[in-house]
């Protein structure tokens, strides 16, 4: 599930997907932003579903840009398949601290999901990511050839991890970093794996005692 783009007025420039409005002010209580988001999507929701349906999503993204950092200018957005609706919502503080009141507050004011959305305030896991194939540079990375090297500790039920991809050896440093991280919250989802994650490493050779995606999803929620 990648991060869409936030649009800057006044300007043709590709955004970053990871550039905050720096004109929209921070708000001061959480749950009034969030229930103005709300008020704000229910006006917006034809529209949305009607570039969704002709196949356009980046009218849809550009429609709940300014909405979303209203809520706060640091958040991020996706759009995407849902796993139980037809679409999904996401709202992300990227397990920032600071920003876990206005996640929480807009998920606590969402409607109840239904079959066509579905609202996350943090990405969820896939649900099976060996089934994943991603885009990394001009290589399709198949995501059940990931391996991953987990090292538990009990003490303080955390895990320290290496991941290895055949391909890995092949990509600049950028995308190996990429590579390293997009199948940890794939498999985890963005919340499990910040809380439980702790050194990550990437291992271009295959290291021995290595478990699979699915493997390390079960090791990981079964920590207390």
């Amino acid at each position: 599930m990648g991060f869409l783009r936030r649009h800057r007025r006044g300007t043709d420039d590709p955004p970053d997907p990871r550039t905050p409005w720096p004109e929209q002010p921070v708000p001061a209580d959480p749950r009034a932003a969030a229930a103005e988001f709300w008020r704000h999507w229910d006006e917006l929701l034809p529209e949305i579903s009607a570039a969704l349906g002709e196949g356009n999503p980046q009218a849809a993204e550009t429609l709940l840009c300014e909405a979303v950092a209203r809520v706060h200018p640091d958040l991020q957005f996706s759009l995407d398949r849902g796993q139980r609706a037809i679409y999904a919502l996401v709202v992300s503080g990227q397990e920032d601290p600071a920003l876990r009141a206005y996640t929480d507050a807009w998920k606590a004011a969402a409607p109840a999901d239904n079959a066509i959305w579905e609202y996350h305030d943090s990405v969820p896991p896939v649900p099976d990511p060996t089934e994943v194939t991603v885009n990394v540079g001009e290589h399709r990375i198949a995501l059940a050839d990931v391996r991953i090297v987990a090292q538990v500790d009990e003490a303080e039920q955390v895990v320290d991890v290496a991941v290895h991809h055949p391909a890995l050896g092949e990509l600049p440093e950028p995308a190996r970093d990429a590579l390293t991280f997009l199948p940890l919250d794939a498999t985890l989802g963005e919340r499990l794996a910040a809380e439980r994650l702790r050194r990550v490493e990437t291992a271009v050779a295959e290291p021995s005692g290595a478990i699979t995606l699915l493997e390390f999803r079960e090791l990981v929620r079964g920590l207390g």
